[in-house]
């Protein structure tokens, strides 16, 4: 499996030995699966099929529910293959693919945060200008460059990662993270990690995006203290999901990399566990849910769709 100057594979130590307990960890895992498919692709077929709903929110929407089917799909498959299997191992390759989709999903989803919050602050800042600066054509392309730029910033990464000779093949967690990877190293040096840290996990996805975010919401809060009780109202349905997700992602990012380097004892071990994942497990469920709940359109979009499919059920019965 490893060599002096090469590893093939490697082994995913934190599954430990569960026993008959994976039959249970299996089934949970699927059903969550299921339903991050099924919420997520519910709500775009939605946005999709009503057009009152494409609007730019909406279409920034839509691309943040494909990112949650993306995300979770990087993880949950090879995390249910790994709970049955004996030795957890996985292949070099599939390890690879695995850190770069979790680290283009991470990228879209900043990128696709920080643009909707840049959609609030222009509707509820500059109203009047709000169709002529954001239109659809424009929006399209904003989402593509969100993810074609994510793709490559992640690809480059990657490509300084994969020619690093490894020494050692296990790695003290679920999932293949890219951090854990670098330290199997055969040298000392940690340039690339540390590239990856500053630049990549610190500047590009969380700080840049989240001081960005922040600027956008004071602004807003200025204008809606200025404002009529029916906009304030109005900004607070279409914030309130966007700040939770926020505040969600940015906390789930936040621990994953303070677990990477430091060894947390007194958390609980399933707790550990479930709180490590927490990025492309949560997260892709509680997206559609939050703004499924909390936007008045689609929840009329929603209700409208239910409505006509139960009246051609009726009709067909009949």
């Amino acid at each position: 499996m490893e060599n002096s100057t090469q590893v093939v594979s490697f082994v995913l130590a934190m599954y430990g030995n569960i026993g008959h307990l994976k039959y249970l960890y299996f089934t949970l895992a699927l059903l969550f699966y299921l339903s991050v498919i099924f919420a997520n692709t519910v709500l775009i077929v939605i946005i999709y099929l009503d057009r009152n709903l494409h609007e730019p929110m909406y279409l920034f929407l839509c691309s943040l529910f494909v990112n949650e089917i993306y995300g979770s799909t990087s993880l949950l498959p090879c995390l249910m293959v790994q709970i049955l299997s004996e030795t957890h191992e996985i292949s070099a390759i599939s390890c690879f693919l695995q850190i770069f989709n979790i680290h283009t999903y991470v990228a879209v989803e900043f990128g696709t945060l920080t643009i909707m919050a840049y959609d609030r602050y222009v509707c509820i800042c500059k109203p009047l200008h709000y169709n002529a600066i954001l239109t659809k054509q424009i929006v399209q392309k904003v989402i593509l460059v969100i993810w074609i730029v994510s793709f490559i910033e992640v690809g480059v990464l990657l490509s300084f990662t994969i020619r690093i000779k490894r020494c050692r093949a296990v790695i003290n967690k679920v999932f293949c993270a890219h951090h854990l990877v670098v330290e199997l190293s055969c040298s000392s040096d940690r340039t690339v990690s540390l590239i990856h840290d500053l630049v990549f996990g610190l500047v590009f996805t969380v700080a840049g995006p989240v001081c960005y975010i922040s600027f956008t919401y004071v602004r807003i809060l200025s204008v809606c203290l200025k404002a009529s009780k029916e906009t304030k109202m109005k900004a607070f349905e279409t914030c309130t999901p966007h700040l939770v997700s926020l505040i969600s992602f940015v906390f789930a990012c936040f621990y994953s990399l303070v677990t990477q380097r430091f060894d947390l004892l007194s958390v609980p071990y399933p707790l550990c566990v479930v709180l490590s994942m927490y990025v492309v497990i949560i997260q892709p469920l509680l997206n559609p849910i939050m703004y499924g709940l909390k936007l008045s359109k689609i929840r009329h979009a929603c209700n409208k769709m239910l409505t006509l499919k139960t009246l051609q059920l009726y009709i067909f019965s009949c």
